[in-house]
């Protein structure tokens, strides 16, 4: 089914409604948050009002950077008013997934991108874990029914395709570069350039000063877990900082949030499946998802985390 057609059916299972959520994944990161916002963008342009929500915290300065200078309206499901048969399209995220909160209403529809189980779990689903970033599909919804976006909406979905494919170095697809393509002359190049460069802080030094002292480096694979708290985005980056490490081919790191602990996890073998390994190993403690290469995780109780058996489990998985 094309683009074209995949909107049009979306909107036809929306028009009636007076307003729309659009839920993002719990603890979002910037695709959500674009993928969200450009479906905002073009939901309003058929006359379908939403506001964006989501659970958990924003939590990193990229994040924090594209909302404002974007002008981007999200807010924590606890200060809008849902009703029981309040609509909600889900982007980025699966119902059913630990990190995708159940909230209050009816699931209409959900768009992912990643390896999730959709049967009957909405009226209209379109998952596509070939695709390199939810923006990407966004994006290609726009293109293929000719709606012309804003220079902001443009932005925070090249945004999106940036750090969800690591500056198109990792699980790219041709259609996120089709979809980067179409998008390129509405960019606000400046604004972009500037969010993805500036996207730690300083007080967050000391948490890779703490990583790179005490990960444990074991053949080819790398392996730490923050005492203290470290937010999701740090996470990543950490992640594919030490992928980068030439000899090192599988990542996992973690933290805790909360009662929760997150898991980042990051592979450069085709053997070594991120998002199956991963689900082995958490299998009874949490819930997973993700790609071959980048996969999350949580945890929902933190006691129930033993450090050393996660680590010489993972090592089991990898045959090391």
């Amino acid at each position: 089914m094309s683009n074209k057609k995949k909107i049009d059916q979306l909107v036809k299972h929306l028009e009636n409604e007076e307003k729309v959520y659009i839920q993002t994944h719990n603890f979002p990161d910037p695709d959500a948050i674009a993928s969200a916002f450009g479906l905002q963008y073009l939901l309003e342009k058929y006359g379908i009002s939403s506001e964006i929500i989501y659970d958990g915290q924003l939590q990193s300065n990229p994040v924090e950077r594209m909302i404002s200078e974007l002008g981007i309206s999200i807010y924590h499901y606890s200060e809008v008013k849902m009703m029981q048969n309040s609509k909600i399209v889900i982007v980025d995220g699966c119902k059913g997934n630990k990190n995708v909160t159940d909230l209050m209403g009816i699931k209409a529809a959900i768009i992912d991108h990643h390896q999730s189980i959709c049967s009957e779990a909405a009226a209209y689903c379109d998952i596509r874990p070939d695709y390199g970033a939810c923006s990407t599909i966004v994006s290609l919804y726009a293109k293929e029914a000719a709606i012309i976006l804003s220079k902001n909406v443009a932005t925070a979905l090249a945004l999106g395709i940036h750090v969800d494919t690591n500056s198109f170095r990792r699980g790219v697809s041709f259609e996120d570069l089709e979809a980067f393509i179409f998008l390129f002359d509405k960019i606000e190049h400046t604004v972009l350039g500037s969010i993805l460069r500036n996207n730690i802080i300083q007080e967050e030094l000391e948490l890779y000063r703490k990583a790179l002292n005490d990960v444990v480096l074991y053949k080819e694979f790398a392996f730490y877990c923050f005492k203290d708290f470290c937010s999701q985005n740090l996470l990543g980056i950490l992640a594919d900082f030490f992928l980068s490490i030439e000899e090192i081919d599988f990542v996992v790191l973690c933290s805790k949030i909360k009662d929760r602990i997150i898991m980042s996890v990051r592979s450069e073998r085709l053997e070594w499946n991120a998002a199956l390994i991963l689900e082995k190993v958490v299998k009874g403690l949490g819930q997973s998802g993700g790609h071959d290469i980048m996969a999350g995780a949580i945890i929902e109780d933190v006691h129930s985390l033993d450090e050393k058996q996660l680590y010489n489990s993972f090592v089991e998985k990898l045959n090391l």
